[in-house]
């Protein structure tokens, strides 16, 4: 059975409001720091703004999270760059509790990654309520890049070199997501069927 994403979105929050409401002043300085620095280019922009079919995006996140801080105000530049896109965020709490009865724990059990309720996590939902995709946590850039700082046992194999501007590389990488399912809209012959 499909996941009522509707309902959820419905209950999430804008980014500005999702700060106020769950960050405490320190997250939201260092929220503000990424989101001034993740500048997109004149090209990833001009992708952006040519985006016609409307996308739902949710992301599941924590204020708390260094993942989030990382990831989701690149989510909120990316999302101001295009009039088709509708960016909503729900919390979930540090202090995480698998059978709590209420939305946050619901979405977060149904978004576990790796038998675990990580963060962010992005669905993609299209303009009548059908899940497009779901990813999280880290992008493969931030993989290489954690990899590349290991050592003993565990150390990099050296198959890969780490990004030299993971910023930019994260950028790119979370643009491929949103560019993927804004085409997947844009192909489907349902929805095609709908908007001749």
């Amino acid at each position: 059975m499909a996941y009522d994403w509707q309902n959820v979105y419905d209950q999430a929050l804008p980014y500005q409001e999702f700060l106020q409401k769950h960050a405490t002043h320190e997250h939201q300085r260092r929220w503000q720091g990424v989101y001034e620095q993740a500048v997109l280019t004149s090209q990833q922009k001009a992708l952006l703004a040519g985006f016609v079919r409307k996308m739902h995006v949710l992301c599941l996140a924590g204020p708390w999270c260094g993942d989030c801080v990382n990831a989701c105000p690149i989510f909120q530049r990316i999302a101001e760059a295009s009039p088709s896109i509708f960016l909503r965020f729900i919390n979930r709490p540090q202090q995480f509790d698998p059978q709590a009865p209420d939305l946050q724990t619901a979405v977060a059990n149904e978004l576990a990654i790796c038998g675990g309720p990580r963060v962010p996590v992005l669905v993609f939902i299209s303009e009548d309520w059908f899940e497009c995709e779901r990813f999280g946590e880290r992008t493969l850039a931030t993989y290489r890049h954690k990899v590349a700082s290991l050592s003993g046992a565990s150390c990099p194999t050296g198959l890969f070199a780490p990004p030299t501007d993971l910023l930019a590389a994260n950028i790119a990488e979370w643009l491929g997501h949103f560019e993927r399912v804004q085409l997947m809209l844009l192909t489907s012959p349902r929805l095609m069927s709908l908007h001749r």
